[in-house]
């Protein structure tokens, strides 16, 4: 059954009209974006193509995947992503200067939907003024799926180039655990002590897994 056949009140964007688009299922979602169906498909139809192959599992959704659909061509399968990237932007976007640098439980909450499911590690170095409020961050790194290359060269000279009083570092692991592990341990002895010699102290490393981090300072591993 095509869209245009179904009764006023199934159609999705009449329901999403009535109900409010935050009452309506995924499949009404999904086939709102696109709009309209391919040549043997419906767009309610292709909808439910879509979530069976994740398993509902939005966050899975990606292009390649996408891409071998039936009835999805790179237009639509771009559509799909730049909505939901725009949707995570929305709701986790918050001005890095509002996160609190003494709370590594605020890093985190912050970061943890930046590097959440990545495949590959990431390492980012926070930049704090005097006052520890941070100035600003950046990501230096992406490594393979258990180890970043990471050359102190670079975290210290952003640190100069923002004027930086101390730096806040911090990645993630893909497989989840947040253990350090022995290379993590040993390249933050390496920044501590580069940035004692430099005066712009390490202040923290927090290592974010899933659904939780570690802090080297918490932790008294500084």
């Amino acid at each position: 059954m095509m869209i245009k056949e179904m009764p006023s009140e199934e159609k999705p964007r009449e329901r999403a009209l009535k109900y409010g688009i935050t009452n309506i299922s995924n499949e009404d979602l999904l086939a709102i974006l696109l709009r309209s169906g391919s040549k043997d498909n419906s767009v309610k139809d292709l909808s439910i193509k879509i979530l069976c192959n994740i398993n509902s599992d939005l966050k899975t959704l990606n292009y390649n995947s996408l891409m071998k659909i039936k009835g999805i061509k790179q237009a639509k399968a771009l559509l799909l992503l730049a909505a939901l990237e725009f949707g995570r932007r929305a709701y986790y976007q918050i001005p890095i200067q509002q996160v609190k640098a003494n709370n590594p439980d605020s890093i985190y909450q912050y970061f943890k939907s930046i590097v959440n499911d990545s495949k590959q590690e990431h390492f980012y170095a926070l930049y704090l003024d005097q006052k520890k409020n941070i100035i600003s961050y950046k990501e230096l790194f992406i490594g393979t799926i258990n180890m970043s290359i990471v050359h102190p060269r670079e975290i210290f000279k952003e640190a100069y180039l923002t004027s930086a009083s101390s730096i806040i570092c911090l990645h993630n692991h893909p497989t989840g655990y947040v253990e350090p592990s022995i290379e993590d341990i040993e390249l933050t002895k390496k920044l501590v002590e580069i940035g004692k010699l430099n005066a712009i102290p390490i202040i923290d490393h927090i290592i974010i897994g899933e659904n939780k981090y570690f802090s080297f300072y918490e932790n008294n591993k500084l």
